[in-house]
């Protein structure tokens, strides 16, 4: 399907000849270039299928108040076959309902579930980045939102013929991961029976005084989970014995090199297992250490313009300021070692150089302020500002009896994704993506686990599960439909297509047509503004519009018959392709059967 053959864009197309025929009767000067027209879904059904604010916004533009305005178009296109009314309502709304025959032939326009989602215009070549947890330690519920909220974008983009891979950045380089190693010595030192004692505050002594006095440091790691990577480390005799004798000859940098990339991998592979029962596969695990060691990062100031970098008392410097950022960035200390941002630059025209046109990363919530001087670097190395993309996963607060769950990760007294699977249980991977994914992204979420645990139709993950087993039991009882290339098959022989209007008196038949036909375009509207919830949302709306149907009598399919069944049993399977893709997209299973389902 082209973006074109969409109800809605078909709608702005109409209102946007109607305002150029405005234009040309009133020989007006303005010119529909500068004038704000868009289409909306209407806030209020009782209004209409669509609507337009043009009249409200459009007003100034036209010296005339939204009545006015509104009363002069909707003569203009009211005519148009595609509509059954065009209607105003305030505070400047042009209102418009599809006719039941036209959504008829738009539902006709996808037959099956891996061809009915209109591609982009434009597709790309994506690198999708999200969840990059430090594998310092178990992943946290923030990164269980980023993995949800990235695999279904990710599903999405691909579904509207993009390009995409998805990909983890393993920080497993730097001050932090020699400090999870210092943390593992440490751990393994009282496991032997020495007494270790914590910092407080900081102080001048060095890292090796700190482990010979048995004092972990006040930023390393304290979690009781250290104790579980010691422990497998030591598992290994040849290991343990070597351990042990670097100890006694105090060879702290090569027993904290060891330790760090042994903790690095054991917590990366934990956190692989977690997103694997989350149903998240990654195409890519990209290592940062990697970088450094061929030498990709020392190249970066010569990757930039020149005229971005600077040195300031021996330190290097990149001019972030001109791209927005507050103020100008350190990427080489003066002792020469790199910063953080250095590796990242590094790392993001590395994904370019792979050959992505586009790419697209997904951040916790401490990050915003890193975004200018990111995307800033990637203008400066020489790609356009809109080729990088940064969305952020914001703050999770998980809820249980109604009172938050206090989360603190250093101290190792936090909830992490493998407690929230493991509390969730069986229905760990379909209630906790749809809970993450009820959400805009960008906003903080809480997480009813209570909710979450109920298995009735409270829990809106079951209230759409329910309503796509109640069709597969309708079909099991009364025979399935099939597609078979363009003809639609039930009871062993063909149905005609053509719509009797008769069959559609009732309005509740017709607003699940209308619900069935949108499916096409909320999937590409929630793929090109990067918001999976939009799906979600729309899932719930078209399984009300289901129940409600399911609910009247007069909708009893078994006791219908000849072209009136067969319009039921197709406009039900329909509404099962849109409720079984649209969980696929999302990563939700559609059950075949549930406990509570009924039959027809």
């Amino acid at each position: 399907m082209s973006p074109k053959s969409l109800i809605k864009n078909n709608v702005l197309s109409i209102l946007v000849q109607g305002v150029t025929s405005l234009l040309e009767n009133t020989k007006s000067n303005l010119n529909v270039e500068d004038l704000k027209i868009r289409i909306e879904y209407s806030r209020d059904e009782k209004f209409g299928d669509y609507s337009s604010p043009f009249a409200l916004e459009n007003k100034n533009a036209f010296g005339q108040n939204p009545k006015e305005l509104a009363e002069s178009i909707i003569p203009l296109i009211q005519s148009n076959p595609l509509f059954s009314e065009v209607t105003f309502s305030p505070p400047g709304f042009i209102n418009f309902r599809i006719k039941p025959l036209q959504l008829w032939h738009f539902l006709l326009n996808f037959k099956n579930k891996d061809t009915i989602f209109a591609k982009h215009d434009e597709v790309s070549k994506i690198c999708l980045e999200f969840v990059s947890a430090n594998p310092t330690g178990p992943m946290n519920i923030v990164s269980a939102r980023s993995s949800a909220y990235g695999d279904a974008l990710a599903n999405l983009l691909t579904s509207v013929g993009n390009q995409v891979e998805k990909e983890f950045y393993v920080n497993d380089y730097g001050n932090q991961v020699n400090l999870l190693g210092v943390a593992v010595l440490l751990r393994y030192m009282e496991s032997k029976g020495v007494e270790i004692t914590f910092q407080e505050e900081e102080d001048d002594r060095s890292i090796y005084v700190l482990i010979e006095s048995a004092v972990l440091p006040k930023e390393s790691y304290r979690g009781e989970y250290i104790k579980d990577i010691a422990f497998a480390y030591v598992s290994d005799p040849i290991r343990k014995e070597n351990l042990d004798k670097n100890i006694e000859a105090k060879n702290w940098d090569s027993i904290i090199s060891d330790l760090s990339i042994f903790a690095v991998s054991f917590n990366l592979e934990q956190q692989k297992k977690d997103l694997s029962s989350f149903g998240v596969q990654f195409d890519r695990f990209f290592s940062e250490r990697s970088l450094h060691e061929t030498g990709h990062v020392d190249a970066v100031p010569n990757r930039l313009k020149q005229a971005d970098i600077s040195t300031e008392e021996d330190k290097l410097l990149f001019l972030s300021t001109k791209y927005g950022d507050d103020k100008d960035r350190v990427i080489r200390r003066a002792d020469g070692r790199p910063t953080y941002l250095m590796a990242d630059i590094a790392y993001h025209i590395n994904k370019f150089e792979r050959g992505f046109d586009q790419l697209i990363d997904i951040w916790g919530p401490d990050h915003y302020g890193y975004i200018a001087r990111l995307k800033g670097a990637m203008v400066s190395f020489g790609k356009p500002e809109q080729s990088f993309n940064v969305l952020i996963a914001q703050q999770v607060n998980l809820i249980e009896n109604k009172q938050k769950v206090k989360m603190s990760k250093r101290l190792g007294v936090f909830q992490t994704m493998t407690d929230l699977l493991t509390y969730l249980g069986k229905n760990a991977k379909d209630v906790g993506r749809y809970f993450f994914l009820m959400r805009s992204a960008d906003m903080p979420l809480d997480f009813d686990l209570d909710l979450a645990k109920d298995e009735s139709e409270k829990n809106p993950v079951f209230y759409i599960q329910y309503a796509h087993a109640r069709i597969r039991s309708i079909f099991r009882e009364l025979g399935d439909i099939q597609f078979v290339g363009e003809k639609v098959i039930y009871a062993g022989k063909e149905i005609t297509l053509d719509l009797n209007l008769s069959n559609f008196h009732q309005e509740d038949r017709v607003r699940l047509l209308f619900w069935i036909s949108r499916f096409p375009e909320e999937v590409y509207d929630a793929a090109h503004s990067l918001e999976p919830h939009r799906l979600t949302n729309y899932l719930q709306s078209l399984s009300k519009s289901f129940t409600k149907f399911y609910g009247n009598k007069e909708n009893k399919i078994k006791d219908k018959s000849g072209e009136e069944r067969e319009t039921l049993l197709l406009l039900l399977k329909y509404t099962e392709i849109a409720i079984e893709s649209g969980l696929r997209l999302l990563g939700i299973s559609a059950p075949e059967s549930m406990s509570k389902e009924e039959g027809q």
